[in-house]
């Protein structure tokens, strides 16, 4: 999807791109661009819920100004890896690490969803800066939206016994190559905010097994 940011003071704001299936154990993928004020950049927020359960957040400074012009926000997700990707640079991936017993998302058919919504009681700042109304309307834009995927119906999916037969397949076995991992290790180096692996206070009893993994 191509989205350009709501400008100037959008304190309090959270703009969205995400997938999510139904229901009270729901999963869920997430990129929420946490508003700011007049010149602060905005916040990219990450995160990953499987069966209801999240706790995965990393999040980003972006290197250019959202609000100027479009830009390409992609979310890859297949059985092994989900990447979040901005203008073709992979940011974050979060690998399929079930083997060491954490939740991934790949048993629930997901929708795609947008949105622009007050969380003024969180986004900027942790709740201390408040949504000003009389900046009101806010307004995002998007266009360009693209999906490649294998479609649920009547209980079925269009990709026969999970492969990529009737698509063009290669995103449901894409992986970063070495340039790739390159892109996302300076993009994570120069630009990450927080990393849910790092925070040592948030998880006293020991940071979740995943962050461990190769």
């Amino acid at each position: 999807m191509q989205m350009k940011l709501v400008p100037g003071n959008s304190a309090g704001t959270v703009t969205t791109l995400y997938l999510k299936s139904p229901g009270t154990t729901w999963d869920e993928i997430d990129f929420e661009f946490l508003g700011n004020l007049s010149g602060d950049p905005y916040t990219l927020h990450t995160n990953v819920y499987t069966q209801g359960k999240g706790d995965k957040e990393q999040q980003f400074k972006l290197w250019f100004d959202p609000t100027a012009d479009f830009h390409t926000y992609t979310i890859l997700w297949n059985p092994q890896r989900i990447i979040f990707t901005v203008d073709g640079t992979p940011i974050r991936e979060f690998k399929n690490m079930e083997s060491v017993g954490t939740l991934f998302p790949k048993n629930q058919p997901m929708r795609m969803y947008s949105s622009l919504w007050n969380a003024d009681d969180w986004a900027t700042r942790g709740g201390l800066v408040k949504t000003d109304w009389s900046k009101a309307p806010f307004t995002a834009s998007y266009r360009g939206f693209n999906q490649e995927a294998c479609v649920w119906s009547n209980g079925k999916s269009s990709c026969p016994n999970g492969s990529g037969q009737g698509t063009t397949g290669s995103w449901l076995s894409q992986e970063l190559d070495s340039t790739a991992q390159e892109r996302m290790r300076w993009v994570q180096k120069n630009y990450m905010i927080y990393n849910y692996c790092t925070d040592t206070k948030r998880f006293p009893q020991g940071l979740p097994k995943e962050c461990f993994a190769a």
